[in-house]
């Protein structure tokens, strides 16, 4: 430890030790103030929690298959409709809870026209998640 003296010739040079006791001091505190707290931090509280049986809910949406055959015909999952019959099961099926998924396959030589009347009876109906099925082209 560095202390001052009464000597004239060192009286202008300043102190170069640092006195490292308070430091010491004040993390041997700290280390026990955590050594103590710690544990209190990683008690449970014991608790009898009621028992409950439930149903797992399962809120995957639905997927229905719309398909349009070159005669322009309607399917609805494989079953021939109208057009009629296709807006009132798209307008039940717009009110289900989950909304379904809607797949429309169309064959290549079907006029737009008749996607598009099929796509507007869904929005119109209330249906936005529609996904279009096509076939990938064979790789030569």
């Amino acid at each position: 430890m560095a202390f001052a003296s009464f000597d004239s010739k060192s009286a202008g040079t300043p102190m170069s030790d640092i006195n490292m006791v308070p430091l010491i001091d004040v993390m041997l505190v700290l280390l026990v103030i955590f050594i103590v707290t710690a544990p209190l931090l990683t008690q449970a509280v014991k608790l009898d929690l009621p028992k409950a049986s439930s149903q797992l809910n399962d809120l995957r949406p639905g997927k229905i298959d719309i398909a349009i055959d070159a005669q322009h015909t309607l399917h609805w999952d494989g079953a021939p409709v109208t057009r009629a019959e296709l807006q009132q099961r798209l307008a039940q099926a717009a009110t289900l809870p989950v909304q379904p998924e809607l797949h429309l396959r169309a064959d290549q030589n079907v006029a737009y026209r008749y996607v598009a009347q099929t796509l507007a009876d869904a929005s119109k109906a209330g249906l936005g998640r529609i996904a279009f099925v096509s076939e990938p082209d064979a790789q030569p």
